[in-house]
């Protein structure tokens, strides 16, 4: 029986990506690729370079795993996604969307992060069963992150303002009710968190969402496992922003003195968090690790500390430190209350003095510390591997199938699981 057509729309898609969210798209993608069905992948390599103000380089990759990828240029450039911000639809890459659209002949699209690639305007775009996977809060707001005025959480809409103080340009289709009118043509929508599902409610999005998280693939035995950094050590990992609060773990390392503090990942914020650890030899940034070599930086910290100020959607660094049997400390704000509840694999703090505690505690108590990898392990194994949330995600799409009556696909899924639980029987 054969698998099912995905095209995924995406404005970043690795390696021309910022961030988790490009990152969970690629390891669905993969995933679905690996059980027998075929994904093609439209992105913007324009926007990217648009949004690429620190000159990440990238290494592109012409075979991703069996996954077809559409990457569009057009001559415009950086112009191309910038008509496509303000007017919420594409133009300069239109007739390549719709040409790849009409001759993929897909079963199921899913939207991830659309804003630059082709804004509400291309959720009408062809004629198959339609997934909208909220990596962010775009649905709710223009700046996608709920960080009102460039400075605190968002407690109420005041869109515009807000966005001119991101030194952005308005949306001002957002004020037509032209994002609304193109929800009617998504058949489900789905978020990662219990959290960021609330929040759309909280913030007037009246579709129903399934939850859905992202996920971990277990990757293969590390050969090495030599100790990375000698002294004991917390680790960080993520994008160098303001909003990543990365910031208030520098301060608090300046009354800590019991182990070091590595930083890893890149942003536009790196050189402000330098220019603050100046003085604090225990503070150390390390760059873009690959990902065995990040592996290797998880397993073997005391704890990985998540202090974002921002609401998160649905953090990857924490599935990643427990896939390695290694806490977290994250701050209790946005889905991290919700993940360290479901696990027991961490703790949680508000504040500076609730920080510094929790980690004298998971440094100073070897058994305790063990036992919050431990519990985060086995919750990563429960909830969070492609084992778990794969069949997840393809029994949202027979139940949106089933509701559209789309035979054909509840069938060709019911086939493919089949022959999958007869390949198991048999093995």
């Amino acid at each position: 029986m054969r698998g099912l057509r995905f095209c995924f729309i995406t404005t970043f898609y690795p390696p021309y990506n910022f961030g988790g969210d490009g990152i969970a798209i690629q390891r669905m993608a993969r995933a679905l690729v690996e059980r027998g069905h075929h994904v093609t992948v439209i992105h913007d390599v324009d926007a990217f370079n648009l949004m690429n103000a620190t000159g990440e380089s990238t290494n592109p990759a012409h075979d991703d795993d069996g996954v077809e990828l559409v990457a569009l240029r057009s001559g415009f450039r950086g112009l191309a996604p910038l008509l496509t911000h303000q007017l919420g639809r594409p133009l300069a890459n239109r007739r390549r969307i719709l040409e790849v659209l009409g001759n993929g002949n897909f079963d199921v699209i899913t939207y991830h992060n659309i804003s630059l690639v082709g804004g509400p305007g291309i959720m009408a775009y062809g004629s198959a069963l339609k997934l909208y996977l909220a990596h962010d809060h775009w649905l709710v707001c223009p700046m996608h992150v709920l960080w009102r005025d460039n400075r605190e959480l968002c407690t109420g809409k005041r869109c515009f303002r807000c966005t001119l103080l991101h030194h952005r340009p308005p949306q001002l289709y957002r004020w037509t009710g032209m994002l609304e009118r193109n929800l009617k043509h998504v058949d489900a929508f789905i978020a990662a968190s219990e959290f960021s599902r609330n929040k759309h409610r909280e913030f007037g999005f009246s579709r129903e969402m399934e939850v859905l998280p992202n996920f971990l693939s277990d990757p293969p035995s590390m050969e090495d496992t030599t100790r990375p950094h000698e002294p004991p050590y917390f680790l960080f990992v993520g994008r160098l922003e303001e909003i990543k609060g990365a910031q208030d773990l520098i301060v608090a390392f300046g009354e800590y003195t019991e182990a070091d503090l590595l930083i890893a990942g890149t942003g536009s914020y790196r050189s402000q968090l330098e220019a603050a650890s100046i003085g604090n030899p225990r503070v150390k940034f390390l760059g873009h690790l690959k990902e065995p070599e990040l592996r290797q930086y998880y397993r073997h910290a005391l704890a990985v500390v998540a202090p974002s100020l921002c609401y998160e959607n649905f953090p990857l660094v924490v599935i990643e430190a427990f896939r390695e049997s290694t806490p977290v400390i994250a701050r209790r704000r946005g889905p991290f209350p919700e993940m360290v509840e479901q696990s027991n694999g961490g703790e949680l703090f508000s504040d500076n003095a609730e920080l510094l505690a929790a980690m004298r505690r998971i440094q100073r108590d070897a058994e305790y510390r063990k036992l919050l990898g431990e519990r985060g392990h086995n919750a990563y194994r429960e909830r969070w591997c492609a084992r778990v949330v794969v069949p997840a995600f393809f029994e949202i799409v027979r139940k949106t199938a089933e509701r559209r009556r789309r035979a054909d696909i509840v069938n060709a899924l019911r086939s493919l699981e089949d022959d999958r639980s007869g390949g198991l029987r048999s093995a």
